[in-house]
């Protein structure tokens, strides 16, 4: 445990850093006790880049500042879903992706269930590590596309409803952006790709979401594909 002091102290560094950073840096929270794991992600992201990983103990990672995603190791603790409900009801606006070993499907969605905005095997790759954490940052959640889909199954009302109301017509960059979506990329990925910045990005999302009745990136995705609302 932490002592005040320390609490205090690391309290003090974060807004710090925070200050020092860069308004598109990202300061990530690496909750974790296996010294390589934390290693591996600071080769991933090298001091001085655009994120920085900053290691955490769990009291720690309740107070952090300047830290909007957290990486969660589950192996850090034997109570892991008791810890989760912690951080939504300490830090219900942190965004946290769990490091596990499982990859049973049903194991996944109960995390997210829990609260978690992403989960990442032990095994992933470097590019589905940065891929995880972009797509988390932009609001919508990481997760293997059979869990993501039963986790919509709970808003089949919504999606009855909404295709009662017919196929909705988008223009020519709604399509563009919706087509990149539905792709798998990230907002930082769909500005590059068109040209145009992220602001511009987010706010054809959320139009995009508005006409097709949905209220999250994730159920916008799904009811894009099986409705075919972008062609083949």
């Amino acid at each position: 445990m932490l002592t005040k002091e320390a609490a205090r102290a690391m309290k003090e560094k974060t807004s710090k850093d925070a200050a020092r950073l860069g308004p598109e840096s990202l300061r990530l929270g690496l909750v974790a006790t296996d010294s390589l794991r934390i290693l591996g992600l600071q080769t991933i992201f090298p001091e001085g880049g655009a994120v920085e990983v900053v290691p955490l103990t769990v009291p720690g990672a309740m107070d952090v500042a300047g830290v909007s995603i957290i990486l969660l190791d589950s192996a850090c603790t034997e109570h892991f879903f008791e810890l989760l409900a912690a951080f939504r009801r300490a830090r219900p606006r942190l965004k946290v992706i769990v490091l596990g070993l499982e990859e049973d499907h049903a194991h996944i969605q109960r995390v997210i269930g829990a609260g978690a905005k992403g989960y990442l095997a032990h095994t992933a790759s470097e590019s589905e590590i940065r891929l995880a954490i972009d797509i988390v940052q932009d609001g919508s959640v990481w997760a293997p596309r059979k869990v993501l889909a039963r986790l919509l199954e709970s808003s089949a009302a919504e999606a009855a409803a909404t295709k009662n109301g017919g196929t909705p017509v988008f223009t020519r960059r709604e399509t563009e952006v919706l087509r990149l979506l539905v792709s798998g990329h990230p907002n930082r990925v769909i500005a590059e790709e068109l040209g145009i910045d992220l602001m511009t990005v987010k706010a054809h999302v959320g139009r995009l979401m508005r006409k097709v009745g949905v209220k999250n990136r994730i159920a916008l995705t799904m009811q894009a594909v099986n409705r075919k609302l972008i062609g083949e």
